[in-house]
């Protein structure tokens, strides 16, 4: 199963947190979603590794750190020519994103949930049992991506299944290098699979019921390229700008 990627729409995203009370707008430039989340099948086509304690290709990869979707992601930018977008810390506690590079990444929080309500604000993009696996249909493990009913953006399995590790930490001030996951998944009741859920993890634990999938900033638009690249105090022209398009 190839790894598909959808273009999701620049826009805005209002966000809280019911833990802390507190709300939040954030801005949303263009960039591409996978489809699902990574399978266990595409997982150990790049890194070589099975960790999930069911062998099921097409299910989602689960008991993967935070550190290992990052690698993962790496991985594959290198096997597909682009830069790595991230530098791991010292002591694998972390990673930094780099600035500019055009690899494979985790989606912020503010990505994922604007993605997962494809323009909706509702809790859910529809009926749950429709959209989800979860502690009421799941029987009890993950199934194969791609099952249930999509949101508006074609975008499947954002609720429920397993959880989806993003790149933002959670709130360092209390937590440090704790890292947070959205979406909800298979052992969780109606109440957890909401486009709104925060939860967390520290980034070297794994857990059974916990995934991911990638995203990639969408490259520069010719018209961006055309206001903004300078080269010798002159715009470059048109010719050369034929090959950024």
């Amino acid at each position: 199963m190839p790894l598909e990627m959808v273009a999701i729409p620049s826009g805005t995203i209002a966000m809280k947190d019911d833990r802390t009370g507190r709300h939040w707008v954030t801005a949303i430039e263009p960039f591409t979603l996978a489809r699902h989340p990574v399978t266990q099948e595409q997982y150990a086509a790049v890194v070589g590794a099975w960790p999930s304690p069911a062998h099921a290709p097409q299910h989602p990869v689960v008991s993967v750190s935070w550190l290992d979707a990052v690698r993962f992601c790496n991985a594959l930018s290198l096997a597909e020519g682009l830069r790595a977008c991230y530098t791991l810390q010292p002591g694998d506690t972390g990673a930094d994103l780099i600035a500019g590079a055009d690899g494979y990444r985790l989606p912020t929080e503010a990505e994922w949930e604007y993605a997962c309500r494809a323009g909706s604000s509702a809790a859910r993009y529809g009926e749950l049992d429709a959209i989800a696996w979860y502690a009421a249909n799941s029987g009890g493990g993950t199934h194969a991506v791609g099952a249930k009913l999509p949101n508006a953006w074609g975008l499947h399995d954002m609720l429920g299944n397993v959880w989806e590790w993003c790149t933002d930490l959670y709130d360092p001030q209390v937590y440090g290098d704790y890292r947070v996951f959205r979406g909800g998944g298979w052992a969780d009741h109606e109440r957890g699979c909401l486009a709104a859920n925060r939860r967390r993890s520290h980034p070297t634990f794994a857990i059974d019921d916990l995934g991911f999938r990638i995203a990639r900033s969408a490259a520069p638009s010719l018209t961006a390229l055309t206001k903004h690249i300078i080269v010798s105090k002159e715009t470059i022209s048109d010719t050369e700008l034929s090959a950024y398009s």
